[in-house]
């Protein structure tokens, strides 16, 4: 208030006669900070709002794609191509998936063994964490991950024939792309965490497959997955002694390595598959079905929450050159990688299983 503005007359005080009656000059100076007032924490309870993490502002125009990650349809889990997957993992840092394994049914994130008959660490593989570990060994980040050096090419030999429902692949195991040098050169410094002594040779090995295979209840699973259509096989997501496949042995630069009977193999998806679409299909699974990439969209990437309990999904993909909505397992940047339980009946694998001597 002006301390120089004159004393309001108080009740008491008589008013000239004909003077008509005004509001005092205080009653309006307290009117207009109290509506000021009201308006100043208004704002700023709104303010405080758009400010907070957790408030969302409604629209009715939003054009935010479906948050909703995937739809079902009788209990199969369906891809939704205009959701938002996002790209969970694009900074390389991975979960350590070391003995996430079940022998009683299949579980999301887990691998379901037939027989948990794995080997003492000291056989399985890699003798020493590497420095990628992180975050009190509970990820590893895949960009800081060694690597087998060299750039050896091979004479690749597959054939596939579909024929009266049976899907034969027939192929000696040897890649479509370089690998590294094997076994692992004294003077190579992926040597010291991962020393592996086994050479690639060819194989021998036929997959007979069904065409149009039948998705039943899942299925427990041994050591080998699959065929990729590189023309190497696919091994679970463990090494032989229930670690972390993708976390611990050191794989060349193309993400395979040989095990002791010299076939060359992947665990985790090759960084030499150059498309890896959701909609091609890359491989199949010893149930015949086929298996996909993770990719829906650029930065729009599946992982393993996006899936079922086998790593699989139903949606649209390339099948022999017809488009079609199939159920498919998919490889993922995160652990289990691929296949992690089988939702059809599987052959007995034509290869060896992994081990080391």
């Amino acid at each position: 208030m002006n301390d120089e503005a004159p004393a309001p007359p108080t009740p008491d005080t008589p008013q000239p006669p004909g003077t008509p009656h005004r509001p005092s000059i205080l009653v309006l100076t307290a009117a207009i900070l109290l509506v000021g007032g009201i308006i100043t924490a208004a704002w700023g309870i709104t303010h405080h709002k758009r400010s907070s993490p957790n408030y969302t502002a409604t629209t009715t125009n939003s054009t935010a794609p479906p948050q909703k990650p995937t739809i079902t349809d009788d209990g199969t889990l369906h891809l939704n191509p205009a959701a938002n997957y996002g790209n969970k993992y694009a900074d390389g840092i991975l979960p350590v998936g070391d003995n996430r394994y079940t022998t009683s049914g299949a579980r999301k994130g887990y691998v379901y063994v037939c027989r948990a008959n794995f080997v003492p660490a000291s056989q399985a593989g890699a003798q020493v964490r590497g420095p990628w570990f992180v975050n009190n060994n509970t990820q590893w980040d895949i960009n800081k991950k060694a690597a087998v050096q060299g750039s050896i090419t091979w004479d690749q030999q597959i054939t596939i024939n579909v024929n009266g429902g049976r899907r034969i692949i027939t192929t000696n195991d040897l890649p479509d792309h370089h690998t590294g040098q094997f076994p692992v050169s004294r003077s190579d410094p992926a040597r010291i965490y991962d020393a592996n002594p086994n050479s690639i040779s060819a194989q021998t090995l036929t997959y007979d497959l069904p065409a149009t295979p039948q998705t039943t209840s899942s299925n427990c699973m041994g050591g080998e997955v699959g065929i990729m259509l590189t023309g190497v096989a696919l091994f679970n997501a463990f090494d032989a002694g229930g670690r972390d496949a993708g976390a611990w042995e050191v794989q060349d630069t193309c993400d395979g390595h040989p095990q002791n009977k010299g076939e060359y193999h992947y665990h985790t998806l090759s960084r030499c598959i150059a498309d890896t679409s959701v909609e091609k299909v890359i491989g199949f699974a010893l149930d015949g079905n086929p298996i996909t990439g993770p990719k829906v969209s650029e930065s729009n990437i599946l992982t393993t929450s996006d899936l079922d309990e086998c790593h699989g999904i139903t949606s649209d993909i390339v099948l022999d050159g017809v488009r079609k909505t199939a159920y498919h397992y998919v490889m993922t940047q995160d652990f289990p990688y691929s296949v992690s339980c089988f939702r059809g009946t599987a052959i007995q694998p034509p290869g060896q299983h992994e081990g080391r001597p």
